[in-house]
């Protein structure tokens, strides 16, 4: 018979908020050097966090050092949620957000890096909360579990099963042997990107606060500004512009790519075919989006009237290529309201949204590689029909795919749609038209951030009664979690005793 281990899960879970605590404490720190007066709340928070961590893992010291796959679903499960709870807190204490439910969503969409806010006013926010803010993005986006998982050696524990449980896309690649030297290397990658960007930014123009939070937020592809307008701020300096579009990409790439080309295996990358059909799904789309837009929508207006400095050609290329990243990445910054771009590039950007960037990379979405091994079974189907003896495997990157995957990933997409449809009809039910339930739950799911209708890029979730915006967290969290993870928890056997 077996039996949960609850000690590893709650040892595991105090782990995670003690180190949540210690990100508060950064916060704590930019609080203080600017100001703001809410420094002593959000120590407090950063202590009450701490301390709940300290006493969990004090009561479950004693415990199995052995973590199966099992455990590490509700470790995986339980630790986002738990992370997004203790995370409310600094919302809480300084009065930057004093409604609990309003305080949760924004926490999970930080978490989830959905970049969905309820903020009206986000200027007037002190800058320790914006802080804050932006670092559960940047925490996010390469998974807590995986910081957990360089950290869990110290206390004996192997991480395997919770790595295949966060890892973002159908398969972990590893870089190193070890999975706590992989953990460490994405990270190593992740934060030297984080710096890289915040260093151009400021040289670009940026002040170091507003540099720092937009640097966290698109390596995480968030989407968080400290701007109400967003990137849109930045319009008459197309440069920032530029920088974010360069690092969104880099985001929306397999981390172990990124890899790779430090190590100057610059073939790995070029021949990589989810690399390559990531890259030709940009193109495509922002050629066709600078073509309409340059004939037919007027940026200037559009893109809450900043100037078009460096000619309408260039301006029409910059906001297509901009914003078709921002949404296949599932960054969600905004440098213009698309949804002003004509009916035609409206439904495109719908479409767009259930791309998600490459497995291995921060962003949400269904994942390219999957969209490719889909299109490729299915032609694969037509051949099969025809010759129904031949033995026709898929292949992705010259390696036949095994059947266990392909039906996986059609489950994913069975599963992904499903989510969509009954998301959009739960929204539908609490009165919102059409085109915003589909747009909210579309974004919600594969953690865009901004949607259609009357959640559109110059609007928030805040209209958006209490119960949708916990349902909008809800998916969220199995859009980020890659759906399996956490509905394989609400199914009657995976809580048996066998």
């Amino acid at each position: 018979m077996y039996r949960l281990n609850y000690k590893i899960i709650s040892h595991i879970m105090g782990l995670l908020l003690l180190c949540n605590g210690g990100f508060m404490l950064v916060a704590t720190i930019i609080s203080f050097i600017y100001k703001d007066g809410v420094t002593l709340e959000i120590m407090m928070a950063s202590l009450a966090t701490m301390f709940i961590g300290i006493i969990l893992m004090f009561l479950t010291r004693e415990h199995q050092k052995e973590i199966n796959k099992r455990e590490g679903y509700i470790v995986v499960t339980f630790g986002w949620i738990f992370m997004s709870l203790s995370g409310t807190l600094p919302y809480l204490f300084s009065g930057a957000i004093p409604s609990f439910t309003n305080a949760f969503f924004e926490t999970m969409s930080g978490y989830t890096t959905t970049g969905a806010s309820i903020l009206n006013e986000i200027e007037i926010i002190p800058k320790g909360v914006l802080f804050w803010r932006s670092l559960t993005h940047w925490i996010g986006g390469m998974g807590i579990i995986v910081l957990a998982i360089a950290i869990l050696p110290l206390l004996g524990i192997g991480g395997m099963q919770l790595f295949a449980a966060e890892a973002p896309g159908p398969s972990a690649d590893k870089l190193h042997p070890r999975i706590t030297d992989t953990a460490k290397r994405l990270w190593l990658i992740y934060f030297g990107y984080t710096v890289a960007e915040t260093i151009l930014l400021k040289l670009a123009g940026m002040n170091f606060f507003d540099a720092i939070n937009h640097a966290l937020s698109t390596l995480s592809t968030g989407g968080f500004s400290t701007k109400n307008a967003s990137v849109a701020y930045w319009n008459d300096q197309p440069l920032i512009q530029y920088i974010i579009i360069l690092f969104m990409f880099l985001a929306g790439m397999n981390f172990v790519l990124s890899y790779f080309g430090f190590k100057g295996k610059v073939q790995k990358i070029i021949k990589d075919e989810e690399f390559k059909l990531y890259a030709l799904f940009v193109i495509i789309f922002t050629v066709v989006a600078t073509l309409v837009i340059y004939s037919k929508a007027d940026v200037s207006i559009s893109s809450i009237d900043h100037p078009m400095v460096w000619g309408e050609a260039e301006s029409a290329f910059r906001h297509a290529l901009f914003q078709v990243l921002a949404v296949i990445t599932t960054t969600g910054f905004v440098s213009a309201d698309f949804t002003m771009w004509t009916p035609f590039l409206t439904v495109l950007f719908f479409g767009i949204m259930f791309l998600g960037g490459s497995a291995g990379s921060t962003s949400g979405g269904i994942k390219v590689v999957r969209h490719l091994i889909t299109i490729r079974n299915g032609i694969l189907e037509f051949k099969r029909t025809l010759h129904p003896r031949a033995i026709l495997p898929v292949r992705y990157n010259r390696k036949s795919v095994s059947k266990e995957i392909v039906f996986n990933i059609l489950a994913f997409f069975i599963l992904y749609m499903l989510a969509f449809i009954i998301g959009s009809v739960v929204l539908g039910a609490l009165g919102l038209d059409f085109e915003t339930a589909i747009g909210g739950a579309a974004s919600s799911l594969g953690n865009v951030g901004p949607a259609f209708g009357k959640l559109s890029p110059v609007n928030n979730f805040d209209m958006l009664p209490d119960f949708g915006k916990w349902w909008c967290c809800f998916l969220m969290l199995i859009g980020r979690l890659e759906l399996f993870t956490v509905l394989i928890l609400l199914t009657p056997f995976f809580w048996r005793n066998r």
